[in-house]
Parts: C-alpha cells; structure tokens; sequence
C-alpha cells in the first residue's frame, strides 16, 4: 500500500473538485485517442476530460471511497442530465432544483455511492462542488478572510481581467496591499492549511515557508495569467464559475465525455494494488496529480518502477509539484526521460497556480 495511506485521512471528502488544470494536462499527454489511460480519481474531472479524446480506456484509482462516489454521481450526472442540469448540480450555475436532480442522477449509482450521497442532502443542495474540505478552506477564505482585505466591487475588478498592462496595474495599485500579503500569509501558512485544507500529513516531506511560495504563484495568476480565462480562481473568490468553466464542464465536451463513460472504469485501492491485481495490462498514459510529494524519495522511486513496468515504450507520466520537489531520479535516467521544454511552456500556461512544477516524463523504449 501508498505511504500516503498509512498516515493521512480518507475517511471524507477530500477533493469535490480537481485543482488541476485538465486544459494543461491533456496537451502533455496527447495523443490521448485509443490509449489506456492511468488516473488518479479525486473528484473525477480529469478522468472525465480524457474521456472527451476517446481514448480505450481510463481507469481512475483512489484510496478514497469518498473520492470514487464523487466520481460515481459526476458519471451519472453526464448519462442522466443535460449540460445546464450538470453545471446546476455542481454548483457552477444557480439552482433551486439540486435535490431533483440529485434523484435523476441517483438511480444510476452503485448502493453504496447512493448511501454516500443520501446522507449529504445539504451539500447536494449548496452544489457537490463545494463539498470537499479543500472547498470548504477556500470559503472560509472567501467568507471570512478576503472582506477584511477587498471589497466585492474589487474582487469583481479583478476577475474582470484586461490585457497584461491592466492587470499588472490593478495588481499593483488596487490588490497587493499589506493586509492582503499579511492575511494571505498567515491562512495560507503551513499550520492553517494543514488544520482546515489539506492533511498534516501532505507537508511531511515539504521545507521551507509554503505561504511565500503561494503567494508568489497567486501574483503570477493574477497578472501573467488572465483572471476572466480562470474558472479555479473564480471560484475561490466568488464560491462558483463566473466567465470560465473547467474543461470537463464546458459545452463543447459534454457530449464527448458523455459517448465514452462506458470506457470510464474506477478502483478503489492504492495504484500498488491495481496493478498488482491487473499485472498483464499496459498502460499508455498516467496522470498522477501530486501524490508523489506525500512519498519519501525512496518510495517515489520504487513506484515509479512499478509504473515503467505497466507501461508501454514511448507512455507518457503527468504530476504536479506543490511543495515538494519530486522529478525522475538519475538512476531511472535509462528507463525515462523528462519532456522538460513541454512541461515548462504548459506549466506557464497553469491556471491551477498553485503548484510549483508541471512534470511530463517518457518511458524509453
């Protein structure tokens, strides 16, 4: 099993959403048409994006049961629902209906994810987007941190985004005041993340201030990249989807991911256990979120061992860093390489800023 297992919480939702930029993730692995696709599950929304790209297959893996029944009512959201239905239910667009759309969905679950979901009537009813620890952090921020910091007419001048120019100078003269850096620091520190976003146990191998580093990425995000083009920061600031849409949601994939659930299969386990219990498949792509910072380097290595040995000459590993550096390490220089010159234009365009490091590496053939 993971080390992650044996030390964090996956009792609950951790993830109703993923905080992960699929429009990034699916430019590194491309082409994704035919190929058998390896993913971490959390809520589902990469999984689901692969999906659009009609590849063989996409098998999503989590230690979580909480994270698969979230996956399992975002699958059935596609099959029983319309496209406005879906962004209803998660949240992305009013609703006084979410508990009947629930029911639509409802009949197409397993027992246990229908359990799961029977006894959370009032997160189906606030939007299953916000159902999720990391969710809940962010409102507390929205809620209780950033009035103390910017108005709503100042949120909102940000999120109206501009050229480069005009965000660079609202940035500077509207936004990045003492109390935004002061406040940000301490919310986004170590300790307070730990306690309200993510498990303690995810910094165990993480040095160094993580606020300084967030904050630095948040600056990026809000003047290199374009607020009005950034669904993830729209929802932290507003609690929905304003002008932006993740990928997954948007229109134009709705029916694409919807043709090809049937090849969607999800497992709950450590990524150890699936492949020890498939050891004849192959894969071709792997998208891995951050797990391997929860790892120490020496069990990082082994699974990426166990990876190569699933996998096909020429497959193709997507991961983020956030806080701890993780890469392939030298003495797997033979057996894959990293794509570097992609991984650092994508990276650049990451709406999900938070992380540190997009990392693409190529099994050798």
């Amino acid at each position: 099993m993971t080390e992650a297992a044996t030390r964090a919480d996956f009792s609950a939702i951790r993830y109703a959403q993923v905080w992960e930029d699929a429009d990034v993730l699916v430019q590194a692995l491309a082409p994704l048409e035919n190929q058998t696709c390896l993913s971490i599950a959390s809520a589902g929304d990469n999984a689901l994006a692969l999906l659009s790209f009609a590849p063989a297959k996409v098998v999503a893996v989590d230690l979580n049961p909480s994270q698969l029944a979230c996956v399992e009512l975002r699958g059935a959201a596609y099959r029983a629902l319309e496209h406005g239905e879906l962004l209803e239910l998660v949240g992305s667009r009013p609703s006084a209906r979410r508990a009947e759309l629930y029911q639509r969905c409802r009949k197409l679950l397993s027992s246990s994810a229908a359990a799961f979901w029977d006894a959370r009537a009032a997160e189906i009813e606030q939007g299953i987007g916000g159902a999720g620890k990391f969710e809940r952090y962010f409102k507390l921020f929205r809620t209780r941190v950033l009035p103390l910091v910017h108005s709503r007419k100042r949120v909102e001048g940000l999120l109206a985004g501009g050229d480069f120019q005009r965000r660079e100078t609202f940035y500077a003269k509207e936004w990045d005041t003492l109390r935004w850096r002061l406040l940000f620091k301490i919310f986004f520190s170590r300790f307070v993340m730990g306690r309200f976003g993510r498990d303690p146990a995810f910094f165990r191998y993480v040095e160094g201030s993580v606020a300084e580093r967030i904050l630095a990425r948040t600056r990026y995000a809000l003047t290199a990249l374009d607020p009005a083009a950034n669904p993830y920061l729209q929802w932290i600031l507003t609690g929905t989807h304003t002008s932006a849409l993740p990928f997954a949601l948007r229109p134009e994939n709705f029916e694409r991911i919807r043709q090809n659930l049937d090849r969607l299969e999800i497992a709950h386990g450590s990524i150890e256990e699936y492949l020890d219990t498939h050891p004849d498949l192959r894969f071709d792509r792997y998208t891995l979120s951050d797990i391997f910072e929860y790892m120490s380097p020496e069990n990082y290595r082994k699974l990426l061992e166990r990876l190569i040995l699933a996998s096909r000459p020429g497959t193709r590993l997507a991961y983020w860093n956030m806080l701890a550096p993780r890469t392939r390490p030298e003495e797997l220089a033979a057996r894959l390489r990293p794509l570097d010159g992609l991984a650092n234009k994508l990276f650049a365009q990451d709406k999900a800023w938070f992380y540190s490091r997009l990392v693409i590496e190529e099994v050798v053939a």
